[in-house]
């Protein structure tokens, strides 16, 4: 075998490993930043939290959790602040890629009580509001 080939494997195989690695330990960070609430148990305490939807302006007219306030994710950095540290936030999108992103972004700010829809609004059951 070539060794130049031999070389570009073995780096080519590095990077692969190294970004594996990167991704696993993001999983498990973005994870960690909040806690996962069923259906039920988001319903149960949702009245005295901030309701956060991360999907697009679109998709909240269409349908969302009743009281929620849409917070789209591109925009969640510049947005943040809106949200208040004093109180509990539930978080959700589609299914919680987003949720998980901005709740890692949260805890870097110093947000504790951070909380997400487990399975997103495409498994909600409760009370909507549409806005079409």
């Amino acid at each position: 075998m070539n060794t130049t080939l031999l070389i570009v494997n073995f780096i080519a195989f590095g990077l692969i490993l190294v970004w594996a690695s990167y991704e696993v330990i993001q999983y498990f960070r973005r994870k960690n930043a909040g806690e996962d609430l069923t259906a039920e148990e988001f319903k149960k305490e949702m009245r005295r939290a901030q309701i956060i939807d991360l999907r697009e302006k679109d998709e909240f007219d269409a349908g969302h959790i009743l009281g929620a306030r849409n917070i789209p994710f591109l925009q969640f950095r510049q947005r943040m602040p809106e949200i208040r540290k004093d109180q509990p936030v539930y978080l959700y999108d589609e299914r919680e890629t987003f949720s998980r992103r901005a709740s890692l972004l949260m805890k870097k700010e110093g947000y504790t009580k951070i909380y997400r829809l487990k399975d997103g609004y495409d498994k909600w059951d409760g009370r909507i509001k549409s806005n079409r």
